[in-house]
């Protein structure tokens, strides 16, 4: 089952506070919201795809020991330059941007598109609807986006300026000069 989106706008306007508030009463329910305020409501992942989720954020969280910025797992949302609120599978912003936000925008959806995200595609994803969500973050100001693709064992790499590269079944992917030093061990993903 692919995500499923709603269009409010005909009957009622959500404010930023009022669909963060609809996120927190239905905490297990997967929300995000488009550019144009639709919303959409994302299916749960089965065990296999959050195994490989959780070593992906404890592989980026290990590395990260050095605090150059913040890890941020899948059940954190950004409110995005052109509006959107997206919650990537991984990403990482860095410590000079998270900290010049306010508390308030701390706890809630950060108003900031993350430097590094991950999106990792799961058998009840729609590889479109994950690319289009990868060409808003680069958009938006991501630096490096990376998309794994369970189902070919492909890799999308997106970044600023640049065409999107594909990898066949890399065995690892570099954080190049975003994450520096960083190096994503893929092996136990496939």
């Amino acid at each position: 089952m692919d995500a499923l989106t709603i269009n409010f706008a005909p009957v009622i306007q959500i404010t930023d506070e009022q669909f963060f508030q609809l996120c927190q009463i239905n905490e297990l329910i997967r929300f995000e919201r488009n550019a144009d305020g639709t919303i959409v409501i994302m299916p749960l992942v089965g065990g296999l795809t959050s195994i490989r989720n959780a070593n992906l954020t404890a592989q980026l969280g290990n590395w990260n020991r050095d605090a150059l910025g913040v890890a941020f797992g899948s059940s954190t949302g950004f409110t995005l330059p052109n509006g959107a609120v997206r919650s990537p599978d991984l990403s990482w912003l860095k410590r000079d941007i998270w900290d010049n936000l306010t508390q308030e925008q701390k706890e809630k959806f950060a108003p900031v598109c993350p430097d590094f995200v991950l999106e990792l595609r799961s058998d009840s994803d729609c590889l479109q609807r994950l690319q289009n969500k990868m060409r808003e973050y680069r958009d938006n100001g991501a630096k490096l986006g990376w998309l794994i693709d369970l189902k070919t064992h492909k890799v999308e790499i997106y970044r600023l300026n640049q065409k999107v590269e594909v990898l066949e079944s890399p065995a690892s992917l570099s954080g190049e000069d975003v994450l520096p030093g960083f190096i994503l061990n893929l092996e136990a993903i496939w």
